[in-house]
C-alpha cells in the first residue's frame, strides 16, 4: 500500500503529476529514490528541472461568454512552443474548464479526466521540454464585454489580450475598437481616479530628481513637475488618451460621439502583454 504522503513527497520532489508518481511508486515498491529514477526513465521528470527556468514567452488567451470574460497568460521559455498546436490547446483547455474561477490556485487544482490543471501542465512539461507556468488569470463582468487579441495564433490565443465591460453600449463595432485601442495604448487606468496613487508619487519622484540633475532650480522644478505630471496622467488614462483612429480627438470625445442618445461608460478593462514585468 503507497501512502499519500508518500506520493506527495515525490510529486514535491519530481513535479509528477498524482497518477505518475503513484505509478512509480508501485513499480519500485514505495522506493522513493529508484521512483524517481523510474520517472527519468518514462521522461516525466523534466517538470522539476524544467521549473526552474524562467518561462517569459508564451501566449494570452481569451474567452467571452454572456456576460464574462475571462483572460489568462500561460507562459513558456520560448515562442517555438508557445505557438506549438499543444501549447494551444493547453490554453483552450484551462479556458474551457477554468472559466468563471477567479482564483489562480482553484484552477490549477481543478480536476480534469482524473487530473488536476497543475498536473496536466506538469505532464506538458515532459512532453515538450520547457518550462510552462500559469502565470495569472482574471475575469471581469457586466452586460456588454469585448475582447481583442494581438498578434493572434488562434480564435482565442495571442500576444497581447484586452477585456473592456461597457455599459450602455451593445454597438459590437465600437467595443471592437476601443478594445484595440486598449492593446496599442496601454492605458494604466480609466481616468485619474483610478491610478494608484504610489505611482503618481513615484512618477513625480523620477521627475523632480531627473529635473534636477538637468540643473534645474528649485522654484523651476516645482512648475515644470506639475505639468509633466499631468501629461502622465493624460497619456495613462484611457478616457484622456488620443484615440488611435483620430489623432484630432480623446477617447471621451469618441465615446460621446458613439453614445447616440444612450451614454457609454467605460466600466473596466484589463490588459495583459505576454512577458510584461517578469525578469
Amino acid at each position: 500500500m503507497i501512502s499519500a504522503l508518500l506520493v506527495k513527497e515525490l510529486r514535491e520532489k519530481s513535479g509528477a503529476g498524482m497518477m505518475d508518481a503513484k505509478k512509480a511508486l508501485l513499480e519500485t515498491d514505495g522506493d522513493l529514490e529508484a521512483a524517481q529514477d523510474w520517472l527519468r526513465t518514462k521522461g516525466l521528470l523534466k517538470a522539476e528541472k524544467k521549473s526552474s527556468r524562467v518561462a517569459a514567452d508564451g501566449l494570452v488567451g481569451v474567452r467571452v461568454h454572456e456576460n464574462e470574460g475571462m483572460m489568462i497568460e500561460l507562459n513558456s521559455e520560448t515562442d517555438f512552443v508557445a505557438t506549438n498546436k499543444e501549447f494551444i490547446d493547453l490554453v483552450d483547455l484551462i479556458l474551457d474548464q477554468g472559466f468563471g474561477i477567479t482564483d489562480k490556485d482553484k484552477l490549477l487544482n481543478k480536476s480534469v479526466s482524473g487530473k488536476n490543471i497543475q498536473e496536466i501542465i506538469n505532464n506538458k512539461i515532459a512532453t515538450i521540454g520547457e518550462n510552462i507556468s500559469l502565470r495569472r488569470i482574471i475575469s471581469i463582468k457586466g452586460s456588454n464585454i469585448y475582447s481583442y487579441l494581438h498578434n493572434s495564433v488562434s480564435m482565442d490565443c495571442g500576444k497581447i489580450g484586452v477585456l473592456v465591460s461597457l455599459e450602455g453600449n451593445n454597438d459590437n463595432d465600437f467595443g471592437k475598437k476601443l478594445a484595440m485601442h486598449i492593446a496599442a495604448q496601454a492605458p494604466i487606468a480609466i481616468d485619474e481616479k483610478g491610478i494608484n496613487k504610489e505611482i503618481l508619487h513615484k512618477e513625480l519622484e523620477i521627475i523632480k530628481e531627473e529635473l534636477k540633475n538637468s540643473g534645474k532650480k528649485s522654484e523651476m522644478i516645482e512648475k515644470i513637475s506639475k505639468g509633466k505630471i499631468k501629461k502622465f496622467i493624460s497619456d495613462n488614462t484611457l478616457l484622456n488618451q488620443i484615440w488611435i483612429m483620430d489623432t484630432k480627438k480623446k477617447v471621451s470625445q469618441i465615446i460621446k460621439e458613439y453614445s447616440d442618445g444612450s451614454e457609454i461608460k467605460v466600466l473596466d478593462f484589463v490588459r495583459y502583454k505576454v512577458g510584461e514585468g517578469i525578469d
